[in-house]
C-alpha cells in the first residue's frame, strides 16, 4: 500500500502456492502487525528466489524501506483516525440501544393495553382490523407527521369565551332558609332507596333522593345499590363514598340516618310501602311524588323506592331543592380514602408526580393529592383523557353498522337476542330504520377510528398524551389500531397501576369507574364520543362547576360529523380539519342551562354558581 502513484514493485514470475498464502495472510493484517508481516513476506520471497533474483528483492527491499518511512510519518493520524472511527461506532451504539429500549417500552405499553381493551368475544381479538375511512387514515398520518415538530398551537386549553370565568362554584353558600325550617318540623316519614345501574347512574339517583327527602320533608335513610347482573359488583355506599361526610355535611337541609329504625323494618319486608321505577314516569315532577309517594309515606312511617334512578325532572323545581342537588352532587358526595389515594396514584404517575394542585383536584381528592409529589420548575405532563362509548352492548343496542361485515351483525344480533329482547319485540312492532339513516341522524356511537380522526382534524399532535377510559371495547385491539398507530401514548388505569395496587378493586366494577371518573375530570383536555353517557354527562358538569373556564370537553355532533365523514373518499385533509374545528367549537361556546336540563351535566346556573 505505497503512496497514490508511486511505482509497483515487480512480480515475480513464479509464484508458487506457498507465497499465495503469504499474501492472503498479509491481506488480513494491518496496524504494526502490517510491518510484520511485510518483513515476513520479504523473508519468504528471498528464500523461494534465491540469487537468481537479487535485483528484484533489492528493489522490493527499498519499496518497504519507503512504506515503513510513511507509516512512521503518519502513525499519529491513523491512530487519531482510528480512535475517531471507534467513538462514533460506540455512540452509534449507544443510540441504537436508547431507541431499542424506548422502542420496546412502547410495544410493552401497547402490549398491556391491548391486553386491557381487548373484547371478551371468542376471537374477537385475532379478527382482521376493521377501517371505514381508510383515505383518511392516511391523510391524517401525514399530518401528524408533517407537523409533529411545528410549534405548538392552542388547543382548546380553555373554553371559548372569556365570561365562563365570571361564573363561580356555590352550591354550598346562602343555606335556604326553608331548608334550615323544614329541618326543624316534625319529619314526615323515612325513605329508603336502593339504587340501580353503574357508578354514575347511582350518583344521579343519591342527589335525586336528596332533593325528593328534601321536597316530602323526610328522613332519609343511607341509599343501597342494587346488584346489577351487568356490573356485578356487590359494592354499597360506605365502600365508595365517605359516609359520615355525606351525613354531615348535608345535616341543616335533610336529616340522614344509616340505617331504618327496627320497627318499621316489618313494614319494609312486607313490602306494604314499596315504590317500584315503573309507579313513576321517568323525570317526575314534584307534584308526582306529592300526590303518589307523600300519601304512603304519611300512612306507613316509610317508602322504599325500589330500583330508583332518573325518576326526578331538573324544571320545575324549588331553588333550594334544586340547588341542594347541586350541593350533594359537588360537595357532599366524596369517595372513600382508598379510591382517593389510588386515584390521586393515578393523576401523579401520568403527571410525572409533578404537582399541580387545580381546584378540580382538591375538590376530588383532599389531601391524598398532596403527599408524594414533586415541586420543581418543570410543568406536570398534559394530558387528554378520552372515554370511549363502543362496548358490545352499546354497539349492539345501536343497531348501527359499524362495517365489520356479515360476520360483525350475526354477532350483534345474537348478542341483542340474549340480552335485549324487549328491544326485539318493539323492532317487530315498529318500523324499521336502515344503519345508514341511523348514522345520518347522529345515532351511532363513535367507533375508536373516528375518534381519531376528530382528534387529528383539531390538530392534536402524535406526541400528545392519552389518558383512554371505558371498558372492553368490542372488536378489541384491531378495532383499536387506528388511534395506537396514531397515537402511541395510551394509558390506562392498568397501565398506570401495578396489579397489587389494582387488587382492591378487582371485581368491583362502581370502584374501578370511580377512578376512570378522577382521572377523566382532572386532564388538560375531556374528550367524550358520546353526549348521552352518563359517565360524560357527570365529568363535564364537575369541569364546568370546579375549572373556572379552564377546562375545556369536547363534544362532538355526531350528527355534523357523520356529514362531514360522508364525503370521506374525496374531502381535502385542510377542509375536513376546519369543518371539524367548527364543529367542536360550536360544542364549546359558552351556554347557562337550558331549561329542563340537567343541572348535574350543566351547572351553570343561579341555583348552582354565582355570576360575578
Amino acid at each position: 500500500m505505497g503512496k497514490q502513484g508511486s511505482p509497483r514493485s515487480p512480480r515475480p514470475e513464479n509464484i508458487d502456492k506457498e507465497e499465495k498464502v503469504g499474501r492472503r495472510s498479509l491481506d488480513s493484517l494491518s496496524g504494526n502487525d502490517l510491518l510484520l508481516g511485510r518483513r515476513i513476506y520479504a523473508s519468504e520471497v528471498s528464500k523461494a528466489q534465491g540469487s537468481k533474483h537479487d535485483q528484484s528483492y533489492g528493489t522490493s527491499n527499498k519499496f518497504w524501506k519507503k512504506q515503513h518511512s510513511w507509516l512512521r510519518r503518519n502513525f499519529k493520524s491513523i491512530v487519531l483516525m482510528i480512535s475517531v472511527t471507534g467513538f462514533i461506532f460506540c455512540i452509534d451504539s449507544i443510540m441504537v440501544s436508547i431507541f431499542h429500549s424506548d422502542n420496546s417500552a412502547v410495544v410493552q405499553d401497547i402490549s398491556r393495553l391491548r391486553n386491557v381493551t381487548l373484547h371478551k368475544n371468542n376471537g374477537a381479538q385475532d379478527a382482521s382490523p376493521v377501517q371505514m375511512y381508510s383515505r383518511l387514515l392516511n391523510l391524517a398520518s401525514d399530518s401528524l407527521a408533517k407537523n409533529e415538530f411545528k410549534p405548538d398551537t392552542p388547543n382548546f386549553q380553555e373554553e371559548r369565551s372569556s365570561k365562563s370565568s365570571q361564573w363561580k362554584p356555590c352550591a354550598d353558600n346562602n343555606k335556604s332558609p326553608g331548608a334550615l325550617e323544614r329541618s326543624r318540623e316534625l319529619s314526615n316519614g323515612y325513605i329508603m332507596v336502593s339504587a340501580n345501574g353503574g357508578l354514575n347512574q347511582q350518583r344521579v339517583a343519591i342527589c335525586n333522593a336528596v332533593a325528593v327527602a328534601a321536597l316530602l320533608n323526610a328522613t332519609l335513610v343511607l341509599p343501597r345499590f342494587l346488584y346489577s347482573n351487568v356490573w356485578k359488583d356487590p359494592s354499597q355506599f360506605g365502600d365508595i363514598y365517605q359516609e359520615d361526610h355525606f351525613i354531615e355535611y348535608l345535616k341543616d337541609e335533610v336529616n340522614i340516618v344509616k340505617d331504618l329504625p327496627q320497627h318499621l323494618k316489618s313494614t319494609d319486608t312486607k313490602n306494604l310501602s314499596l315504590v317500584t321505577d315503573t309507579e313513576l314516569v321517568k323525570e317526575a315532577k314534584p307534584v308526582d311524588y306529592i300526590e303518589h309517594v307523600l300519601p304512603l309515606l304519611k300512612k306507613y312511617g316509610m317508602v322504599h323506592l325500589f330500583g330508583y334512578g332518573n325518576r326526578l325532572g331538573f324544571d320545575p323545581l324549588p331553588f333550594d331543592v334544586q340547588r341542594l342537588r347541586c350541593k350533594c352532587n359537588f360537595h357532599a358526595l366524596k369517595f372513600a380514602p382508598k379510591i382517593q389515594e389510588a386515584g390521586s396514584l393515578l393523576v401523579k404517575r401520568i403527571r410525572r408526580f409533578k404537582t399541580s394542585r387545580s381546584r378540580l383536584e382538591e375538590a376530588l381528592l383532599g389531601e391524598s393529592m398532596v403527599k408524594n409529589t414533586v415541586k420543581g420548575e418543570e410543568e406536570p405532563l398534559k394530558y387528554l383523557a378520552l372515554h370511549l362509548r363502543f362496548e358490545e352492548d352499546m354497539v349492539a343496542y345501536s343497531l348501527c353498522d359499524f362495517g365489520g361485515g356479515e360476520t360483525e351483525r350475526k354477532e350483534l344480533q345474537a348478542y341483542r337476542e340474549d340480552h335485549f329482547p324487549l328491544l326485539l319485540k318493539r323492532l317487530k312492532k315498529s318500523k324499521s330504520v336502515s344503519p345508514g339513516e341511523l348514522r345520518k341522524t347522529g345515532k351511532c356511537p363513535l367507533t375508536p377510528e373516528e375518534a381519531t380522526l376528530v382528534l387529528a382534524g383539531l390538530g392534536f399532535k402524535r406526541r400528545t398524551y392519552i389518558y383512554l377510559a371505558g371498558s372492553q371495547i368490542y372488536g378489541g385491539s384491531s378495532r383499536m389500531l387506528p388511534l395506537t398507530r396514531l397515537y402511541p401514548n395510551i394509558a390506562t388505569k392498568e397501565t398506570l397501576l401495578t396489579p397489587q395496587e389494582l387488587a382492591p378493586f378487582k371485581n368491583f366494577s362502581s370502584q374501578l369507574a370511580a377512578l376512570d371518573f378522577i382521572a377523566c375530570i382532572a386532564s388538560d383536555v375531556f374528550a367524550m364520543t358520546d353526549s348521552g353517557s352518563q359517565l360524560s354527562s357527570l365529568v363535564s358538569g364537575f369541569r364546568t362547576y370546579y375549572g373556572n373556564g379552564q377546562a375545556p370537553t369536547l363534544r362532538p355532533n355526531k350528527k355534523r360529523l357523520a356529514a362531514i365523514l360522508s364525503d370521506s373518499e374525496t374531502i381535502k385533509w385542510k377542509i375536513f380539519e376546519d369543518r371539524v374545528r367548527k364543529m367542536v367549537e360550536e360544542g364549546q361556546k359558552l351556554r347557562t342551562r337550558p331549561y329542563g336540563r340537567s343541572i348535574y351535566r350543566q351547572p351553570r346556573c343561579p341555583e348552582c354558581m354565582c355570576k360575578f
